[in-house]
């Protein structure tokens, strides 16, 4: 059975703590794949406007190149609106039927896990991978959600952090690697 990552999320832009992350949950939980799902628009942020959305898949490309075990899939801004996780995983469910699934969730929003769209589907579909914050407590989901803390890279950097230095000219090739942040000042994104 193959054992498939599901990482939604903004991704604007990707950086060295999604890498991270990501890579701590291949190896916590020997996941075969793990697809990296950007959002067309969240359901947790429905004010804010992330940069294009061919901008933000380049920029994971450019972040997942040669390592075949992750994969972008634009699926949420193909299907456009509110990205709604059941949704995804409904989609994933069909399209590799036999594999278990896997959502990696950061620790703020384990504790509305009960108020997700189509919550008891959902935690009947997935198991969930919590992803720390440096310095907080494990975070406990709410009963019938199976989840699990991983363990490895927590870094404090956060999308916010990157588009706020971009906008005082200070450098972020150390938080995104540098493929992504020649992409990010070649065509001028967070500007």
């Amino acid at each position: 059975m193959e054992r498939i990552g599901l990482f939604g999320g903004s991704f604007d832009p990707v950086h060295l703590g999604h890498l991270l992350v990501a890579r701590a949950a291949c190896e916590e939980f020997s996941l075969d794949r793990i697809y990296f799902i950007p959002a067309a628009r969240s359901p947790f942020k429905p004010d804010f406007a992330p940069a294009d959305d061919r901008a933000r898949m380049q920029l994971l490309r450019l972040a997942l190149a040669g390592n075949p075990r992750m994969r972008v899939d634009s699926l949420e801004l193909d299907r456009g609106g509110t990205s709604f996780s059941i949704n995804t995983v409904r989609a994933y469910a069909r399209r590799i039927p036999e594999a278990k699934l896997f959502w990696l969730i950061g620790a703020d929003h384990v504790p509305t896990l009960h108020k997700w769209r189509d919550a008891p589907q959902l935690a009947k579909s997935v198991e969930f991978l919590i992803i720390p914050r440096p310095g907080q407590a494990d975070t406990k989901p709410p009963d019938g959600f199976t989840a699990h803390h991983l363990r490895g890279f927590p870094l404090g950097v956060s999308s916010s952090q990157i588009r706020a230095r971009v906008q005082q000219g200070l450098p972020i090739d150390y938080l995104t690697g540098s493929a992504v942040a020649n992409s990010i000042r070649d065509n001028g994104l967070y500007l």
